[in-house]
């Protein structure tokens, strides 16, 4: 999961949205028993908060404490979700993947970039009257499935 954790996604409550969102994806991730690598893309840079952890009580204090600010290393973190599952499918070959990004789409400016090897979904946060739709370009340059937010 990429969260994209901007000050543009405080605008009209889209961070507080997509983190109700979030704790519905935890609550279903503990039952089904799935690991979870969680990556937040904010401030100056992007961070992993957890990296193929099984899903639990843990994720519930960073969701809590998931605030919005700074820019959008957006692009960083999907450069770093992609070495990472890369990385762990040929260290796990037989466990499938997925990828979760959760962006407004607020970007400056959209540099090429190479599909996810997985099934991946998009959900965009963005909430204003004004919509850039950004966020549905990212989705087709990563080849990830788009939806949005109010869609969910």
């Amino acid at each position: 999961m990429i969260v994209d954790a901007s000050a543009s996604t405080r605008r009209y409550q889209a961070l507080s949205q997509a983190k109700g969102l979030l704790a519905q994806l935890f609550d279903d991730a503990y039952r089904r028993r799935v690991r979870l690598a969680l990556l937040t893309a904010s401030g100056s840079r992007a961070r992993w908060q957890h990296q193929g952890l099984k899903a639990g009580t843990a994720l519930q204090p960073w969701l809590d404490g998931l605030g919005a600010g700074g820019g959008t290393p957006l692009f960083e973190a999907l450069d770093q979700a992609r070495a990472w599952l890369e990385h762990r499918s040929r260290r796990h070959p037989a466990e499938s993947q997925r990828v979760l990004v959760l962006t407004d789409g607020r970007v400056k400016q959209l540099p090429a970039m190479a599909i996810f090897e997985c099934p991946s979904v998009l959900i965009d946060m963005e909430l204003g009257p004004i919509r850039l739709g950004r966020a549905a370009d990212i989705a087709r340059m990563i080849g990830a499935e788009y939806k949005h937010l109010t869609d969910l």
